[in-house]
């Protein structure tokens, strides 16, 4: 076998391992503090792509990014490109950073024009 070609083959398995290990990271919910709230805002950005939607929601205290989830699972929940549009006012329901300066959401549940999209359903937490 070549030695070389070896070589590359096992860094770029490792590379791939240690991208994979990041992207897990990323999309997962560890930067978030584990009690839900909820944001109210005017949304001033929409952007449906990858790795994962986002809503750029003006409120109260200022500018938020409010993450979705990757397109497949946005649009169906139901929210697409024809869903909302800048300026329409949005509640998002979610679970935001642990770190108290950042403006920062990933929201399980949103509502724009009176009509709710269940992000991660599994992941609304209900009053008992």
């Amino acid at each position: 076998m070549n030695t070389s070609f070896a070589r590359r083959t096992l860094l770029a398995a490792a590379l791939g391992a240690a991208g994979v290990t990041t992207a897990f990271a990323h999309h997962g919910w560890s930067w978030t503090v584990e009690e839900q709230s909820e944001l109210t805002g005017t949304i001033e950005d929409i952007y449906i792509g990858n790795p994962h939607a986002v809503l750029m929601v003006a409120a109260e205290d200022g500018s938020w990014t409010v993450e979705l989830s990757p397109p497949a699972r946005t649009r169906a929940a139901g929210f697409d490109e024809n869903a909302a549009k800048v300026g329409d006012e949005v509640t998002a329901i979610g679970n935001r950073s642990a770190d108290p300066n950042e403006k920062r959401m990933k929201a399980v549940q949103i509502v724009v024009n009176g009509k709710t999209y269940d992000i991660y359903p599994d992941r609304i937490e209900t009053e008992s």
